[in-house]
């Protein structure tokens, strides 16, 4: 972990050090993403909560394909497509 101290400018900006941006792959031009909780603030790449939202949520579509493929591949349902037809 590595501990650094910055200055808030009067337009509240913060300069990153760049021994940190070096070990975060931070480039110039990055958006990085604040979370605020209580007293603190999280800053990070924005390409990287992008990406853990999408690993969080990729269990969860996998589920839901699988359900509605049990759903969709019902036989039982088939009995409407002779109605269907017309």
């Amino acid at each position: 972990m590595i501990v650094k101290t910055v200055k808030v400018s009067n337009k509240g900006q913060i300069s990153i050090p760049l021994e940190i941006r070096e070990r975060t792959g931070i480039n110039k031009g990055d958006e990085l993403m604040l979370l605020q909780e209580g007293n603190k603030i999280l800053i990070e790449a924005a390409v990287n909560v992008t990406k853990k939202v999408k690993d969080d949520f990729s269990d969860i579509l996998k589920l839901s394909e699988k359900s509605l493929i049990k759903l969709w591949d019902n036989k039982s349902d088939e009995i409407w497509n002779k109605y269907l037809k017309k």
